[in-house]
């Protein structure tokens, strides 16, 4: 373990101040940097990431013990009585036995933070993927590793001063060389920063706390066993080497577990037990799951639709986030499905090739569920049909969509929306009313809300009652209302350049305009007088349905709040400021990042 705290004092009184040295270290510097990234971090973690987090601080604590106890038994270091509060475990002080625990807590939870935004399911690879390069890096590792093993066996062989740098490099070498070996690629496919960030700033932080205690003079290595060398000042290199080494063993566990969860996430049927069952045996039965054996058309579809909404929908795939495993999944492939659906419509260069996109996108979902009129199709039909009919780039998002968990319905009527985005014309404007703009949201935004639970009432663990699930599906149609008012609110600019009014005819009469007066001048002041109007349309249908979101399962209710309260905080910014946006892009709303953020944190640790 740590060699900061393995030391033989200089020369100082014994005293009772003297016996919490180790303690105050823990007290000034670990346990405050702890309960900071917990306060941040806390509304965020999932049973998964708790699970996770209690793994490896059990498998640090368990692999260093018999290390840290040989080297004190055999002289390597020792702790003096002043220095400690007395307590021991196999010769280790109890104050060491801590920091096995709190250097694992810390690193995990800055690797957990960030690593959040990533869907890790992404990153899964096969041989045939993987470049030359990136086979000499994994194999150049394998090498430095294995001869930094070697290299710590001879220095310990040797004895005297290069012991415990050798000591180091055997324990921590073939940890490291066999993690590198189970999950090198993956790693390597990983961003660099969600990496070395957690690996290099504990490494640092704790750098200068020993050298700040060595400094002090609280402790020294034992002459014997050291090189001498320092990095600077008093920090001696085998300081430096063992806290990059465990860093980085924790990292790369880490790592091993995110690979071995993304495997059983998009493969759940490879893998006895269900998609629910969480247990080490399966987990480690994954991350030594041959690559050759992955569906790559599932992983490279999941790409392509995180691809997608990065792109187009980057606020949802944000929030995301917090959504355990497969739903993140399944609900991603959802929304590349109805991004790649109204592309296909909104890009079309005229109305009648739309259309033709709309038909098209009908007959899909009449093959993929199986039936149209009378004749059943098989998936290989399916398949068949989207390559003949679709583009290359849209493909996956059609052929990957959970068909098996939603209904028809639902996709049928959003296709109905696209329709009467398609009614706009330079005479015809088909939201003449209220009436007709409650419908245009139930199709375009309703029916999402409908997807989204049918997903999350699938996948979760619990089943609620029908009478709630009943509820919950009035409530987000309702919902679906208000996020599409807020979404109109918002983009009137943007839509009035597409020739396209969604404020009701009869409203616009009612302040003496016409939907070609808002084509011309979007940003009249009346326009605005619409705008809150529609803001407070939109709030009253988010006030009947936000209730009953307590409705939801416990590991769900944060996370859809959170989707909702992302995009009605676009609806109070614009009331806020009379509908001028803090910040625009391309004319449309939005919220400053850091309001984002505690939008999310909030609501969550209230969920």
């Amino acid at each position: 373990m740590t060699p900061v705290f393995g030391r033989i004092p200089a020369a100082t009184p014994i005293s009772l101040a003297m016996a919490y040295e180790y303690a105050f270290v823990h007290l000034a510097y670990t346990i405050p940097l702890a309960g900071v990234l917990t306060v941040i971090l806390w509304p965020l973690l999932t049973r998964l990431d708790l699970y996770k987090t209690s793994a490896l601080i059990l498998i640090a604590f368990f692999a260093t013990l018999p290390w840290d106890s040989y080297l004190i038994r055999h002289g390597v270091w020792t702790y003096p009585p002043d220095a400690i509060l007395g307590p021991r475990l196999f010769g280790i002080p109890a104050e060491e036995l801590f920091f096995f625990i709190i250097q694992t807590y810390i690193t995990t939870l800055l690797y957990i933070l960030l690593n959040k935004p990533i869907l890790h399911a992404q990153f899964l690879t096969n041989h045939d993927e993987i470049s030359s390069q990136v086979r000499r890096i994994r194999s150049l590792g394998q090498l430095l590793l294995s001869l930094a093993i070697l290299a710590g066996a001879i220095l310990v062989a040797q004895g005297g001063k290069g012991t415990y740098l050798g000591l180091i490099l055997i324990w921590a070498g073939p940890f490291t060389l066999l993690t590198w070996t189970l999950s090198g690629y993956f790693l390597l496919r990983l961003p660099f920063t969600c990496i070395a960030m957690p690996i290099f700033l504990p490494t640092i932080y704790l750098w200068v706390v020993d050298e700040l205690s060595l400094g002090r003079g609280t402790w020294a290595i034992e002459s014997g066993t050291k090189l001498g060398w320092c990095l600077w000042g008093d920090l001696e290199l085998e300081e430096a080497v063992f806290f990059l080494a465990t860093n980085a063993l924790i990292v790369f566990g880490l790592v091993a577990f995110d690979r071995g969860m993304a495997v059983l996430d998009i493969f759940p049927e490879m893998f006895p037990g269900g998609p629910g069952n969480m247990s080490l045996a399966r987990l480690v039965k994954a991350i030594l799951t041959d690559p050759g054996n992955y569906d790559m058309k599932w992983i490279r579809g999941i790409r392509e639709a995180v691809i997608t909404l990065k792109r187009k929908s980057r606020s949802f795939y944000l929030a995301s986030a917090v959504f355990p495993g497969r739903l993140r999944i399944d609900l991603v492939l959802l929304y590349s499905f109805c991004r790649v659906a109204d592309d296909l419509v909104d890009d079309s260069p005229s109305g009648a090739k739309a259309l033709e996109w709309i038909q098209k996108l009908t007959e899909y979902l009449d093959r993929a569920y199986g039936t149209t009129g009378k004749q059943s199709y098989p998936s290989a039909d399916v398949t068949r049909y989207v390559e003949k009919n679709f583009p290359i780039v849209t493909r996956s998002a059609l052929e990957l969509l959970p068909t098996e968990l939603l209904p028809k319905k639902p996709l049928s009527d959003l296709l109905e929306g696209f329709k009467m985005d398609l009614g706009f014309t330079h005479a015809e404007f088909p939201i003449e009313d209220e009436a007709c703009l409650q419908t245009y949201a139930q199709r375009v935004a309703s029916t999402v809300g409908e997807l989204c639970l049918w997903l999350v009432f699938h996948h979760t663990s619990k089943r609620l009652p029908a009478e709630e699930e009943l509820r919950l599906m009035q409530a987000a149609i309702t919902m679906g209302h208000a996020l599409q008012y807020i979404n109109i609110a918002r983009d009137i600019q943007v839509d009035a350049e597409m020739g396209r009014v969604y404020l009701p005819t009869n409203w616009l009469s009612e302040e003496g305009l016409k939907p070609q007066d808002i084509l011309k001048s979007p940003n009249l002041s009346k326009v605005e007088v619409l705008r809150q109007r529609l803001l407070d349309l939109a709030f009253r249908e988010y006030d009947k349905s936000r209730p009953t979101m307590n409705l939801l399962p416990d590991e769900i209710r944060g996370p859809l709040i959170v989707a909702v309260e992302s995009y009605m905080e676009i609806g109070r910014v614009l009331r806020e400021k009379s509908g001028v946006p803090s910040k625009t892009k391309k004319g449309r709303a939005t919220v400053p990042k850091p309001r984002r953020l505690w939008v999310a944190w909030k609501n969550l640790l209230v969920s």
